[in-house]
């Protein structure tokens, strides 16, 4: 593997005492069903509008500010069925299907003859023939073709521009997150990226945050828990947001900031998610000290990936997606720390958010895209890794194009302005003010977490999807 570093997420670590920080809640309902000029038509703007989803929003000049909190089942059953009955498809497209083969190279070539005609995608083009999961992914020497592959159906605008399934109620997958993916992992590139993202204090912010708390504490008359929250939010002052390893602007970037600005909400109970067993960490947590800092990063379950003999062929299994620590998160890149005892509140969050992330990720939509993202890295990761690019002559000229294909069109986040709850357990105020996603794709196909296809059955489902590709198609369902 070329150039790995250890991720920029961890360059710094800020103290701060006395508030949990996150984004303000303005619950608001936000569905705005697409039309279609035609059955199962769209146009392109549809998919260049800069609407994020995923509960958050991001103006002109980049402040990140909450915009809805509205997970399925808030949604109510006349809603669904509204929105379900007003957005049609047509043809096979409705079926579902157990495993649905989309040619990735015959893909580009469809979308550019749309966009370099008419200017128009059709719908499943934008949401890639209605996959929901890629679990493989293979390639073909006999026709060159790069497949992705997994479990398929119709959809339908849910809620915050999230499309979704009409029996599952998950996401789609879309394309503008594919193809970011792919230029993440692009032909002719070294690897090694690490993509994720951030959400963290500045250095100034946490300086004046602790003489502020200092100052509060020494004072002879003791301030109003108003008071304090109030010097707290005007101290610590605007929250950066990075971005690394794809562009800012993407769609897929906003999504990511969207997933992990929620995290922490639901570990402060300021978000709460009805899943039975979810242990938040504002509930059990049992601090040490007064400055106690905690991080939480979702990263890759790096056990996910199981490669044919060749490695043509590649399955996906399980979540997908781990919640862990800052401690975990050094040991996996190869640090060495000091491990002292976990904070039991750290501890039972990151234990029960990674245990039952697909309950969390049946209602709260947010995550299932996360898990669908970093499953497309990884597959990107693959092909790239194993030169299936220049093996199909694939160069990605259009897909890999931003003025022929735009995808940098949405606000870059930049900052957040926190809103401060305080609490106090045993004399401590308590921080969680950092974390963020480390998707180190090509770590889990590295030999110590990939497995090989033993008992034949992905040799198997590699011969059943090429005995099914049809000539002039980019998507079929395998049989």
């Amino acid at each position: 593997m070329k150039n790995r570093q250890p991720s920029s997420v961890l360059r710094s670590l800020f103290l701060c005492m006395a508030a949990f920080l996150l984004v303000g809640a303005v619950p608001l309902y936000a569905q705005e069903v697409l039309e279609a000029q035609e059955p199962n038509v769209v146009p392109l703007m549809e998919m260049e509008n800069n609407r994020p989803g995923g509960g958050v929003f991001v103006n002109a000049s980049g402040v990140l500010s909450r915009h809805a909190v509205m997970d399925i089942g808030m949604v109510s059953r006349a809603q669904l069925n509204a929105s379900r009955a007003s957005y049609r498809l047509r043809g096979d497209i409705t079926a579902s299907s157990p495993m649905r083969a989309v040619s990735l190279n015959r893909l580009e070539k469809a979308v550019a003859e749309a966009i370099e005609g008419d200017g128009v995608l059709t719908s499943e083009m934008l949401y890639l023939a209605g996959l929901q999961r890629i679990t493989h992914v293979f390639y073909f020497p006999e026709t060159k073709d790069i497949v992705i592959a997994g479990p398929a159906e119709a959809w339908f605008p849910g809620y915050e521009d999230i499309m979704i399934g009409v029996n599952t109620l998950q996401p789609v997958l879309e394309l503008r997150h594919l193809v970011t993916a792919l230029r993440a992992f692009s032909p002719g590139g070294e690897g090694g990226v690490i993509v994720g993202c951030s959400i963290d204090p500045t250095p100034e912010g946490s300086v004046r945050l602790q003489q502020f708390v200092q100052q509060f504490n020494a004072s002879p008359r003791r301030g109003t828990n108003q008071e304090f929250t109030r010097g707290v939010r005007e101290n610590i002052g605007m929250q950066t947001v990075r971005v690394d390893g794809i562009p800012a602007t993407t769609h897929a970037a906003q999504m990511m900031v969207a997933a992990d600005y929620r995290m922490k909400r639901i570990a402060l109970g300021a978000d709460p998610v009805p899943v039975r067993g979810l242990q938040t960490f504002i509930n059990h947590t049992v601090p040490t000290v007064s400055n106690a800092v905690f991080r939480w990063y979702f990263t890759p379950d790096y056990d996910s990936v199981i490669l044919t003999e060749d490695r043509t062929g590649m399955q996906l299994v399980g979540n997908g997606v781990k919640l862990i620590g800052e401690n975990e998160l050094l040991v996996a890149q190869g640090e060495r720390v000091v491990v002292g005892g976990l904070d039991p509140g750290s501890r039972a969050f990151t234990q029960s958010f990674t245990r039952l992330y697909p309950q969390i990720a049946q209602r709260a939509l947010v995550f299932a895209q996360l898990r669908n993202w970093i499953d497309m890295l990884i597959t990107a990761a693959h092909i790239q890794r194993e030169d299936f690019y220049g093996q199909s002559d694939w160069s990605m000229e259009f897909f890999g194009d931003e003025e022929r294909f735009s995808l940098e069109t949405f606000p870059a986040p930049q900052v957040v302005e926190p809103v401060v709850g305080t609490r106090v357990v045993r004399g401590a105020l308590l921080a969680p003010v950092g974390g963020g996603i480390v998707i180190d794709a090509e770590l889990a196909l590295e030999e110590e977490h990939a497995r090989f296809d033993t008992d034949g059955r992905i040799t198997e489902q590699q011969q059943r999807v090429a005995l099914n590709l049809p000539e002039g198609v980019w998507w079929w369902d395998v049989r």
